[in-house]
């Protein structure tokens, strides 16, 4: 994205933590450190629109975190500049895991 920018990034993923609930182990779970390191990688990327963040992000979810089955992705752009009294727009992606 643009530097001077601000940017949210709300991501939602579904997975059965029956598991880790049960073991109380790390890697057994969802890491939401690693979810973190993901946004903050990808948002550094430079990109044209906030669709295609999103389905990055979204890409290195399932590549990464075996666990998850769905991830929302939600990608909003602060203030953006589009004339107007605009609080943020913002893209919603949703997935479920490739079978």
């Amino acid at each position: 994205m643009l530097i001077g920018s601000d940017y949210r990034v709300d991501i939602e993923v579904h997975a059965n933590l029956s598991k880790p609930a049960q073991s109380d182990k790390l890697n057994e779970t969802v890491d939401y450190v690693h979810l973190n390191k993901i946004v903050l990688e990808e948002m550094a990327v430079r990109s044209n629109l906030l669709e295609h963040v999103a389905k990055r992000i979204i890409n290195r979810i399932f590549l990464e975190l075996s666990t998850v089955d769905k991830a929302q992705v939600e990608v909003s752009k602060i203030n953006p500049p589009i004339g107007g009294d605009v609080e943020n727009v913002t893209v919603i992606l949703k997935v479920e895991r490739p079978k």
